[in-house]
């Protein structure tokens, strides 16, 4: 489904929410009392500026009486088979975001990726996929980075660990040319990326992969992946955890100056290992 025609789904799910809760004689204080969110949230659905997560329609379905309506509908636009089920809402919220912080141990973040870095990594995890389904993930990846190049971009600040600039994905030609990129879009001031580096030791955040999310109108919210899954977090508290986690990552990292030299110098390390070989 094509970015404006799923906005426009997005627009009747706001709009037969607000039909149907004012049906009920319902205010949108009244209903988000009932599923657990803010009456805001409630009005932010019907705007379509914010996306429910899926409990959110199914107990909004079961107030409503609305024989599972939101349900399919979320299912709908969610589903994308060429993101993880746990990710879909997550690609969602990036396009609405104001703001975006990333903290990555060990790959690049998708919003950087290169096609070479993005192809190598999807097939070392998916080795018995066809060529066609990694060419689907690939360019989705891609397209995912598209918000980088909006002149509407959110502010995007990134924190990579050493090992994102050491482990050789998809060879040194393919490392060389992705360490690159990301020098480039730091010099352009597209992105802030900071290095945390080996010297760092021990870290706020050593579970796996962090993103902060701000937005305009709606509350910030965190997701954190592993290998194997993802969890998004929208509750205050946790959110606030999350948020000092990051900033305490931040306290450790090399400065931005320090971090471009990095970046460039692993990237000619990789450049040499191309040309000697």
């Amino acid at each position: 489904m094509a970015n404006g025609s799923r906005q426009a789904a997005w627009e009747f799910f706001g709009a037969e929410l607000k039909r149907r809760r004012e049906d009920a004689a319902l205010t949108q204080v009244e209903l988000g009392a009932r599923v657990f969110v803010s009456g805001g949230y409630i009005g932010q659905f019907e705007q379509a500026i914010r996306k429910p997560q899926l409990d959110v329609a199914q107990r909004i379905d079961e107030v409503l009486q609305t024989d599972g309506i939101f349900e399919r509908l979320c299912r709908k636009l969610i589903d994308d088979p060429r993101y993880a089920d746990y990710f879909a809402h997550v690609v969602e919220l990036e396009r609405l975001a104001t703001r975006i912080c990333e903290f990555a141990p060990t790959v690049v973040p998708g919003l950087l990726q290169t096609q070479e870095y993005a192809r190598a990594f999807t097939i070392a995890a998916n080795p018995f996929k066809t060529d066609e389904y990694v060419d689907e993930i690939v360019t989705a990846r891609l397209e995912r980075s598209r918000i980088l190049d909006d002149a509407a971009r959110p502010e995007y600040w990134v924190t990579l660990h050493e090992n994102v600039l050491r482990i050789p994905v998809g060879g040194p030609g393919a490392m060389a040319e992705q360490l690159e990129r990301i020098a480039r879009l730091m010099r352009e001031r597209t992105a802030v990326v900071t290095v945390l580096p080996y010297a760092a030791g021990a870290h706020a955040a050593m579970g796996g992969m962090l993103q902060l999310m701000e937005f305009q109108d709606a509350p910030p919210v965190a997701y954190t992946e592993t290998s194997f899954s993802g969890t998004l977090v929208d509750e205050p508290a946790v959110v606030k955890r999350a948020h000092r986690a990051y900033d305490l990552l931040r306290v450790a990292t090399l400065s931005p100056e320090a971090s471009l030299a990095m970046v460039e110098s692993a990237a000619e390390d990789f450049r040499l290992c191309v040309s000697t070989t």
